[in-house]
Protein backbone atom coordinates (compact mmCIF):
# COMPACT_ATOMS: atom_id res chain seq x y z
CA UNK A 1 0.00 0.00 0.00
CA UNK A 2 1.29 3.66 -0.89
CA UNK A 3 -0.29 7.36 0.13
CA UNK A 4 0.46 9.06 -3.02
CA UNK A 5 3.02 11.54 -1.56
CA UNK A 6 5.78 11.37 -3.90
CA UNK A 7 8.89 11.03 -2.18
CA UNK A 8 11.36 11.81 -4.87
CA UNK A 9 11.66 11.58 -8.76
CA UNK A 10 14.16 9.04 -9.85
CA UNK A 11 15.61 8.66 -13.52
CA UNK A 12 15.52 6.03 -15.92
CA UNK A 13 19.39 5.02 -16.18
CA UNK A 14 18.46 1.49 -18.46
CA UNK A 15 16.08 -0.18 -20.17
CA UNK A 16 16.02 -3.75 -21.14
CA UNK A 17 13.68 -5.87 -23.29
CA UNK A 18 13.58 -9.29 -21.95
CA UNK A 19 10.97 -11.74 -23.96
CA UNK A 20 7.97 -9.37 -23.13
CA UNK A 21 9.33 -8.45 -19.89
CA UNK A 22 10.88 -4.88 -19.01
CA UNK A 23 13.90 -4.79 -16.76
CA UNK A 24 14.40 -1.09 -15.59
CA UNK A 25 17.09 0.31 -13.77
CA UNK A 26 16.65 3.79 -11.83
CA UNK A 27 18.83 6.00 -10.08
CA UNK A 28 17.64 8.30 -7.02
CA UNK A 29 18.24 9.20 -3.59
CA UNK A 30 16.19 6.31 -2.28
CA UNK A 31 19.14 4.05 -3.86
CA UNK A 32 20.62 3.00 -0.74
CA UNK A 33 17.51 2.71 1.57
CA UNK A 34 16.60 -0.07 -0.80
CA UNK A 35 16.74 -3.88 -0.53
CA UNK A 36 16.07 -6.53 -2.68
CA UNK A 37 12.34 -7.42 -2.78
CA UNK A 38 10.92 -4.22 -1.63
CA UNK A 39 8.04 -2.82 -2.95
CA UNK A 40 8.30 1.15 -4.75
CA UNK A 41 5.81 2.89 -6.45
CA UNK A 42 7.51 4.12 -10.45
CA UNK A 43 4.51 6.18 -11.80
CA UNK A 44 2.02 5.05 -9.71
CA UNK A 45 2.87 1.23 -10.58
CA UNK A 46 3.83 -1.24 -8.03
CA UNK A 47 7.30 -2.89 -9.04
CA UNK A 48 9.50 -5.14 -7.21
CA UNK A 49 13.10 -4.57 -6.56
CA UNK A 50 14.86 -7.18 -8.28
CA UNK A 51 18.76 -5.77 -8.19
CA UNK A 52 20.94 -3.01 -6.91
CA UNK A 53 24.04 -1.04 -8.03
CA UNK A 54 25.22 0.91 -6.40
CA UNK A 55 22.81 4.33 -6.70
CA UNK A 56 20.86 2.31 -9.31
CA UNK A 57 18.36 -0.40 -8.92
CA UNK A 58 16.10 -2.44 -11.37
CA UNK A 59 12.66 -3.52 -11.13
CA UNK A 60 11.04 -5.99 -13.79
CA UNK A 61 7.72 -4.87 -15.16
CA UNK A 62 6.01 -7.96 -17.25
CA UNK A 63 4.05 -7.68 -20.21
CA UNK A 64 0.78 -6.83 -19.32
CA UNK A 65 2.20 -4.47 -16.83
CA UNK A 66 3.39 -2.61 -19.67
CA UNK A 67 0.14 -3.00 -21.84
CA UNK A 68 -1.84 -1.18 -19.01
CA UNK A 69 0.59 1.53 -17.82
CA UNK A 70 2.98 4.49 -19.31
CA UNK A 71 5.85 2.14 -18.59
CA UNK A 72 6.44 0.91 -22.31
CA UNK A 73 6.75 4.42 -23.24
CA UNK A 74 9.87 5.41 -20.75
CA UNK A 75 12.89 6.31 -22.69
CA UNK A 76 16.70 6.53 -20.61
CA UNK A 77 17.22 9.94 -18.81
CA UNK A 78 13.06 10.15 -18.16
CA UNK A 79 12.10 11.17 -14.52
CA UNK A 80 10.07 8.71 -13.04
CA UNK A 81 7.44 9.03 -9.87
CA UNK A 82 9.28 7.34 -6.86
CA UNK A 83 7.21 6.34 -3.50
CA UNK A 84 8.29 3.56 -1.53
CA UNK A 85 5.58 1.49 0.64
CA UNK A 86 3.78 3.29 3.26
CA UNK A 87 4.97 2.18 6.79
CA UNK A 88 2.27 1.10 9.06
CA UNK A 89 1.15 3.41 11.77
CA UNK A 90 2.73 6.40 9.88
CA UNK A 91 0.36 9.54 9.12
CA UNK A 92 -1.25 8.72 5.95
CA UNK A 93 -0.81 12.27 4.29
CA UNK A 94 -2.53 11.27 1.02
CA UNK A 95 -4.98 8.82 0.37
CA UNK A 96 -4.75 4.65 0.25
CA UNK A 97 -3.14 3.67 -3.22
CA UNK A 98 -2.75 -0.18 -3.99
CA UNK A 99 -0.18 0.82 -6.81
CA UNK A 100 -2.32 -1.04 -9.62
CA UNK A 101 -2.82 1.03 -12.14
CA UNK A 102 -6.44 0.87 -13.79
CA UNK A 103 -6.12 2.42 -16.98
CA UNK A 104 -4.20 5.56 -18.53
CA UNK A 105 -5.43 8.48 -19.57
CA UNK A 106 -4.60 11.38 -21.46
CA UNK A 107 -3.87 15.35 -20.28
CA UNK A 108 -6.08 17.73 -22.84
CA UNK A 109 -5.73 20.82 -20.93
CA UNK A 110 -3.28 23.00 -18.76
CA UNK A 111 -3.79 26.04 -17.32
CA UNK A 112 -1.69 28.38 -15.14
CA UNK A 113 -4.30 29.97 -12.82
CA UNK A 114 -2.88 32.58 -9.82
CA UNK A 115 0.26 30.73 -9.21
CA UNK A 116 -1.26 26.72 -9.70
CA UNK A 117 -1.69 24.78 -12.32
CA UNK A 118 -5.05 22.85 -13.68
CA UNK A 119 -4.34 20.15 -15.56
CA UNK A 120 -7.25 18.18 -17.42
CA UNK A 121 -7.32 14.38 -18.57
CA UNK A 122 -9.67 12.13 -20.15
CA UNK A 123 -9.95 8.51 -20.23
CA UNK A 124 -11.26 5.67 -22.12
CA UNK A 125 -15.11 4.96 -20.55
CA UNK A 126 -15.43 1.00 -21.19
CA UNK A 127 -13.63 0.30 -17.54
CA UNK A 128 -16.84 2.18 -15.91
CA UNK A 129 -13.98 3.94 -13.85
CA UNK A 130 -15.50 6.95 -11.96
CA UNK A 131 -14.73 10.11 -10.30
CA UNK A 132 -16.51 12.92 -7.99
CA UNK A 133 -15.19 16.59 -7.18
CA UNK A 134 -13.43 16.25 -4.09
CA UNK A 135 -12.69 12.63 -4.31
CA UNK A 136 -9.22 11.28 -4.76
CA UNK A 137 -6.89 9.86 -7.62
CA UNK A 138 -3.74 8.75 -8.29
CA UNK A 139 -2.17 10.15 -11.42
CA UNK A 140 1.15 8.53 -12.05
CA UNK A 141 1.50 7.88 -8.65
CA UNK A 142 0.46 11.48 -7.54
CA UNK A 143 -2.12 11.62 -4.65
CA UNK A 144 -5.09 14.37 -5.93
CA UNK A 145 -8.09 15.69 -5.48
CA UNK A 146 -10.25 16.11 -8.10
CA UNK A 147 -12.15 20.05 -8.31
CA UNK A 148 -14.42 19.28 -11.94
CA UNK A 149 -15.72 15.84 -12.48
CA UNK A 150 -17.48 14.91 -15.70
CA UNK A 151 -17.87 11.45 -17.54
CA UNK A 152 -14.79 10.48 -18.58
CA UNK A 153 -12.94 13.26 -17.98
CA UNK A 154 -11.83 15.55 -14.70
CA UNK A 155 -9.01 18.50 -13.43
CA UNK A 156 -6.90 18.68 -10.95
CA UNK A 157 -5.16 21.69 -9.33
CA UNK A 158 -1.89 21.81 -8.90
CA UNK A 159 0.55 23.73 -6.23
CA UNK A 160 3.82 24.75 -7.43
CA UNK A 161 5.78 22.38 -4.86
CA UNK A 162 3.98 19.49 -6.56
CA UNK A 163 4.34 20.83 -10.01
CA UNK A 164 8.02 21.23 -9.09
CA UNK A 165 9.13 17.73 -7.54
CA UNK A 166 6.45 15.80 -9.57
CA UNK A 167 6.68 14.36 -13.61
CA UNK A 168 3.92 17.42 -13.39
CA UNK A 169 6.79 19.97 -14.61
CA UNK A 170 6.69 17.78 -18.14
CA UNK A 171 3.31 17.05 -19.09
CA UNK A 172 2.04 19.14 -22.57
CA UNK A 173 -1.15 17.99 -24.01
CA UNK A 174 -1.07 14.46 -25.08
CA UNK A 175 1.24 13.17 -22.37
CA UNK A 176 -0.06 9.64 -21.61
CA UNK A 177 -0.44 9.26 -17.51
CA UNK A 178 -1.33 6.01 -15.14
CA UNK A 179 -4.57 6.25 -13.29
CA UNK A 180 -5.49 4.97 -10.52
CA UNK A 181 -9.10 5.53 -9.06
CA UNK A 182 -10.22 5.75 -5.71
CA UNK A 183 -10.48 2.33 -4.14
CA UNK A 184 -13.22 3.07 -2.07
CA UNK A 185 -15.27 4.40 -5.42
CA UNK A 186 -14.08 1.29 -7.70
CA UNK A 187 -16.38 -1.33 -5.27
CA UNK A 188 -18.84 1.14 -4.80
CA UNK A 189 -19.06 1.25 -8.75
CA UNK A 190 -18.76 -2.80 -8.69
CA UNK A 191 -21.68 -3.15 -6.70
CA UNK A 192 -23.50 -0.86 -8.19
CA UNK A 193 -22.94 -2.46 -11.51
CA UNK A 194 -23.69 -5.81 -9.97
CA UNK A 195 -27.03 -4.61 -8.72
CA UNK A 196 -28.39 -3.27 -12.82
Amino acid sequence: MFTGIIETLGEIKQLKKDGGNLHITVSSSITQELKIDQSVAHNGVCLTVVALHGDTYTVTAIEETLQKTNLGQLREGDPVNLERAMILGSRLDGHLVQGHVDQTGTCIAIDQKDGSWFFTFEYEPSKNNVTIEKGSITIDGTSLTVVDSKKNLFSVAIIPYTYEHTRFNTYTIGTEVNLEFDVIGKYVSRLMGLQQ
